[in-house]
């Protein structure tokens, strides 16, 4: 590979990851099996909940929290626009209705103020994402949950190993879903899980993930439509083994992030990562830099190109949720929400893996900065 070839995620995978593949390749079962339970076990622990429940994907993760809690038609789920997309996605799957509240401009995620204002009648529950890797305000998103009698799911799947007052992310809503996909720390190919505390809710995504097949004459399990959306024994046996090294992996990505450090304040007017105040650990999912107030979507747009041009691959990271077309369609308009928009605008994922060195993180924050000068809007850059 050429010092130019860099891309946005490289999984972090040892002997270890493929001693696990290998394990239950040359077992009978490959199917949902003992290395499913097995990181069900060993998730529920590192979270410290009483029941991890695994699925196929984030998505069916997120859908499968929604149906259990009881979300459907005539509901409405309160959620941030500037999210990963399949959330509000999975709301939509339950015949509830989406409704949007604006971020905090500092950290990305959901303003409290903002959701209790949206609270109204019809109002059934709460998605907060810890957006980046960065927790969301928990204490009050609670007190209004409680407040209001309302669901609160916490949407941990950019934010494995973040730290809020002491917990790790994953212990702060009813339910709260992880994702294994690309550009995560942990990946498994293609996976989600649920923790909770509650038996109740387990048993209900259990019964929504899957039947077993000696419950294919059970009435009371045929009473509930299973979406197939089991995890694999070889996706949890990926999974596991990255589990058990997953501080080691965090800490890699930290060399990584003090690199990225080091290397911008080479720009005009850097300002450090925020990590709120009750915040003790922040575990990014991808590196963000935001541009200054002189960059527009288009001039993002042109540097993500530049950057491609030498074979670095970067990315907006978000395209507001209210201004994709099925939001559109239910009235959202360009103007809903100012923070949201003036922060997607400007925020450009740069390559985040451990097997970045110094010398390529060097290079391409010099190419980010020569691509700014070249559209026109400076050197200045905002971290």
């Amino acid at each position: 590979m050429k010092p130019t070839d860099i891309p946005l995620s490289d999984p972090d995978i040892t002997t270890a990851e493929l001693e696990a593949l290998n394990a239950v390749l040359s077992s009978p079962q490959l199917s949902s099996g003992p290395a499913v339970e097995a990181f069900e076990a060993a998730f529920a622990e590192y979270t410290g909940r009483n029941y991890a429940v695994a699925t196929a994907s984030g998505r069916l993760a997120m859908i499968l929290a929604l149906y259990a809690h009881g979300v459907g038609p005539g509901q409405e789920v309160i959620a941030s626009p500037f999210s990963w997309r399949e959330t509000a996605a999975a709301i939509a799957h339950t015949g509830a209705n989406t409704v949007f509240a604006d971020i905090d401009y500092w950290s990305g995620t959901i303003t409290p103020g903002k959701v209790s204002k949206a609270v109204n009648a019809s109002t059934y529950a709460i998605v907060a994402a810890n957006t980046n890797g960065h927790p969301a305000a928990w204490t009050e998103l609670r007190e209004i949950a409680k407040e209001y009698g309302l669901v609160l799911i916490e949407d941990s799947t950019e934010a494995i190993g973040s730290v809020y007052k002491g917990e790790k992310v994953g212990s702060f809503g009813d339910c709260a879903v992880f994702d294994f996909s690309q550009p995560g720390p942990l990946i498994c190919g293609e996976g989600g899980m649920v923790v909770t505390d509650d038996p109740d809710i387990a048993s209900a995504l259990r019964r929504y993930r899957s039947h077993a097949p000696d419950e294919r004459s059970s009435v009371v399990i045929g009473g509930t439509p299973a979406l197939g959306a089991g995890m694999s024994d070889l996706a949890a046996a990926l999974g596991l083994a990255q589990l058990n090294r997953i501080e080691e992996i965090l800490e890699r990505r930290k060399r990584i992030e003090h690199w990225y450090a080091k290397s911008v304040q080479t720009f005009e007017g850097i300002k450090p990562p925020y990590v709120g105040p009750d915040v003790d650990e922040v575990h990014w999912f991808l590196f963000l830099v935001h541009l200054g107030t002189r960059f527009t979507r288009s001039s993002c747009e042109a540097i993500v190109e530049d950057l491609r041009t030498e074979n670095v691959e970067a990315a907006i990271y978000s395209s507001p949720l209210h201004l994709q077309r099925y939001y559109l369609d239910k009235g959202y308009r360009k103007g809903d929400f100012f923070v949201t928009e003036k922060v997607a605008d400007r925020a450009v994922a740069l390559p985040f893996h451990i097997h970045l060195t110094e010398e390529q993180i060097s290079f391409l924050v010099s190419t980010m900065k020569d691509a700014s000068i070249n559209v026109g809007a400076g050197a200045a850059i905002y971290l």
